[in-house]
């Protein structure tokens, strides 16, 4: 009897769910037969013959004692949701602001607590020059585009070449012979369209860099020379730019930071001048 019993409330209870009844109101219903049966154990007599049919109130008791234990857990773990929820509310008002294809597109992003909706919008609304698209800024083009980068700026005035290709792989061999800002433009394009691209095929130089800095939060300088990170370095500290700095020599490579405006040293504090002698700061 308890089997049959127990095979009727789980079929019922799938049965009620595809019908469409709450959940909620299925664990009242579960809980009212299970109530109803052991009041009735304990109330009627052991000598009727309703108590030996129903196998005594013992194993209903533990069925019960098990229905409980289920139920406050789920209340638990409904809880600890509703936090959850809480505390990502500003969040979720944040991931409004995207469409469904960005909502799919970041949602690694958004679910990390660190991150959230809140900093994917902050994300968004960024605009970072890149200056080289070489060996460093290719990859740097690359992820900051994945990421969704509201707005890259691309400073370079060679064209691509046969001999990039082997390690600068944003751009395909068809586009050998190309300018190379056009070509990262089109790769950006492809990888990800909610991105603004801003192309500058020249050379920077201290005529035009305060004027570009100033459009920009962050600025990264992959170049391969000394003369344009000099440059690169006046301009960032007049316009008061975060400077991300990399460069690359074979097996040796380093990356720095700078902000002066924020106290700490710029990069011509730290390089007052060029090495006597170098192979290549950056090799790509």
């Amino acid at each position: 009897m308890i089997l049959a019993i127990l095979s009727f409330l789980v079929f019922a209870w799938f049965i009620a769910g595809y019908l469409g009844v709450s959940q909620n109101l299925r664990w009242a219903s579960v809980f009212i037969i299970l109530t109803s049966i052991l009041g009735a154990l304990f109330l009627i007599p052991e000598t009727n013959s309703f108590p030996i049919i129903m196998g005594g109130w013992a194993p209903w008791a533990t069925i019960s004692f098990i229905f409980c234990i289920t139920f406050l857990f789920r209340l638990f773990i409904n809880s600890l949701r509703n936090k959850s929820n809480d505390a990502c509310l500003d969040d979720d008002k944040e991931a409004d602001e995207f469409s469904n294809h960005e909502l799919e597109r970041y949602s690694r992003h958004i679910l990390l607590k660190e991150l959230g909706g809140l900093g994917q919008r902050r994300i968004k609304e960024a605009s970072v020059l890149i200056i080289g698209a070489g060996g460093l800024g290719a990859p740097v083009i690359q992820y900051l585009a994945a990421s969704g980068v509201g707005t890259i700026g691309i400073i370079d005035h060679d064209k691509v070449s046969l001999s990039n290709l082997q390690r600068q792989v944003i751009y395909p061999t068809k586009q050998v012979g190309e300018q190379k800002v056009f070509s990262a433009a089109d790769a950006i394009f492809q990888l990800n369209s909610n991105v603004n691209v801003r192309p500058y095929n020249r050379r920077l130089n201290s005529e035009i860099a305060e004027e570009i800095f100033s459009e920009y939060d962050v600025v990264v300088d992959g170049t391969d020379n000394f003369e344009t990170r000099y440059i690169s370095n006046s301009a960032a500290v007049v316009t008061k730019k975060h400077l991300v700095s990399g460069a690359l020599s074979q097996w040796e490579g380093q990356v720095s930071v700078f902000a002066p405006h924020k106290g700490g040293p710029c990069y011509a504090c730290v390089f007052p001048s060029p090495p006597q002698r170098w192979f290549g700061i950056n090799v790509f």
